[in-house]
């Protein structure tokens, strides 16, 4: 097959420009792995499990309570069953416990017998936890993949973020890692290789869900994971998937992020996320439809409160300075389940740093921050940590506990950075949105769509191809009940035509369109090409995001 230029282009655009490196980008079945025993202190859990599980001890597995954590706990307990392994697992409440490791749950797992805790997707930065732990008489094994701090808890921890850690890909899940440390405990003991292949579709759910960069290992075991997931075995997950419309066979990376994911967050943002956990490990088909029926509730409540919470968020924004390069909204009775999201949905819209703080008790605040690519918050957040009770999180992600008198010290060292952060690089505040090809009025064909199709995975550092299509002229209509989004039809420079559809900013492409007419200048229409099928005739459009002069 003779690779497009545009694809090529599309993949250099992407820092993937060697031979062999565009082979096993496109490769349906790629090779790009690690030695498990490259990650610090990995031959030490090893043995340490190994021994528990030889001694007859109890392990308890303590995960996070979103996608990435409760795949880790579903995979983690399903290969320590099968080395004969006496195992629990624990998933602390968003809202009673919070995130990560918390000496009250500690002290109920101790109570129940247990003698070694393993944690998946939290603990790096949970340093007291971690000695009373011990100070409880059990031992501890961390498994993280959260940015570190200076302190750190004083354990085994198998992190790729560590700072000693040799681990040549330091971008895995959660379930990533825990993935990583199934592979080492199977090599060590023997154990058959379908153990570690039927959790591939955890390991897809979870990294994809996570958001982490779809690249290197991830993608290699995204694109496996994927094939895993289109025949699970899996009774929950399998009537998890019927009931939400999904069909096995034909699910993509995109049914994954946007359907499957939210539903198995939703049990941890408006309930306990220990419902999801249990419906990915249940084989009982009665059950499991009954789990999976509580998961679409919840989903169903998460999205309508969500909704709520972005507009109230919306109105409280009207009145903000807009010289400020962050946004904090707080409120005094946000659900604390869905401040994240909804801030991830403000900072789509601002394309700026975003942080909903709300009220919690006894004159706290919980606030979760979510960031544009190039701006690292986490980091930002990291020079105050001094400001927070509790305070973890990534480049594009974070969430704390705060004092609610120090909300102004926030916003002031937020003002502080942000400014000199933008004064340094405009880009990632502007939501600039350029392509990474410009289609030639040839490629606007079914040979792109289809090639296009090898370049997923999409996701994280791997999104759907942005492209550009120049037109020579075009007209635009209304559509929806009020106006508010836009169809286009514009002719190429070859005479043909090609439609695009406008569903998130109209209004202001309409107003660029209509000053390039009067101008009489050419346009790109900037966004994502793909085929629709509209009474069985096939047809190409555009998925507007930007309209450029």
């Amino acid at each position: 097959m003779t690779i497009l230029p545009s694809i090529l282009e599309i993949l250099k655009h992407r820092g993937i420009s060697s031979k062999e490196d565009v082979e096993e980008f496109l490769s349906a079945k790629p090779q790009k792995t690690y030695d498990p025993f490259l990650l610090n202190n990995m031959e030490a859990g090893v043995d340490l499990i190994l021994s528990a599980i030889e001694s007859g001890a109890k392990i308890c597995i303590y995960g996070d309570y979103d996608t990435d954590g409760v795949t880790s706990v579903a995979l983690l307990r399903d290969v320590l069953l099968e080395l004969g392994g006496d195992v629990t697992y624990y998933i602390p409440s968003r809202f009673d416990e919070g995130y990560g490791l918390n000496s009250s749950a500690l002290d109920k797992i101790k109570a129940a017998g247990t003698d070694l805790v393993i944690t998946v997707d939290c603990g790096c930065t949970s340093v007291e936890e971690a000695r009373h732990a011990e100070e409880l008489g059990m031992e501890i094994l961390i498994t993280d993949h959260h940015s570190m701090k200076e302190r750190i808890p004083e354990c085994l921890i198998i992190n790729p973020q560590h700072p000693q850690c040799p681990y040549p890909f330091k971008s895995l899940a959660g379930v990533g890692v825990a993935f990583k440390l199934a592979q080492a405990l199977v090599e060590t003991t023997g154990m058959p290789k379908r153990v570690l292949t039927r959790n591939l579709d955890l390991v897809c759910i979870g990294t994809i869900g996570d958001v982490v960069p779809l690249v290197d290992e991830n993608r290699m075991l995204v694109k496996y994971g994927m094939k895993a997931l289109n025949i699970t075995q899996r009774p929950g997950l399998k009537i998890l998937i019927e009931k939400i419309g999904l069909h096995l066979g034909v699910i993509s990376s995109r049914n994954v992020g946007f359907i499957i994911s939210p539903h198995i967050n939703a049990a941890g943002r408006m309930e306990n996320a220990t419902l999801a956990a249990k419906l990915m490990q249940e084989k009982n088909p009665s059950k499991a439809a009954e789990m999976a029926d509580l998961l679409i509730d919840c989903n169903i409540k998460r999205k309508n409160i969500q909704q709520n919470l972005v507009e109230r968020a919306e109105d409280l924004l009207k009145d903000r300075n807009p010289d400020d390069k962050y946004l904090l909204v707080k409120f005094d009775d946000a659900h604390e389940g869905v401040i994240g999201i909804a801030a991830s949905r403000i900072k789509e819209k601002y394309s700026l740093p975003t942080i909903i703080v709300t009220s919690i008790d006894d004159g706290y605040c919980k606030g979760t921050g979510r960031s544009p690519e190039g701006v690292n918050l986490f980091g930002i957040l990291s020079k105050y940590e001094h400001l927070f009770e509790r305070f973890g999180g990534h480049a594009a992600a974070c969430g704390f506990t705060i004092k609610e008198d120090k909300i102004e010290e926030l916003k002031s060292a937020l003002q502080q950075e942000t400014s000199a952060l933008y004064r340094l690089n405009k880009e990632p505040f502007e939501g600039v949105i350029k392509p990474e090809a410009i289609l030639a009025p040839e490629e606007v064909s079914m040979e792109f769509i289809n090639q296009q199709k090898f370049l997923e995975p999409f996701g994280k550092d791997n999104p759907e191809p942005i492209i550009g299509v120049e037109l020579r002229d075009y007209k635009t209509f209304r559509m929806g009940s009020e106006g508010q989004y836009m169809r286009l039809v514009g002719t190429m420079e070859s005479g043909e035509s090609i439609k695009a559809v406008d569903f998130d900013r109209a209004d202001e492409h309409q107003d660029i369109l209509d000053k390039a007419e009067l101008k009489g200048l050419k346009v790109t229409a900037v966004g994502t090409l793909e085929e629709k099928i509209w009474n069985g005739e096939s047809s190409l459009q555009i998925n507007l995001k930007a309209v450029n002069i």
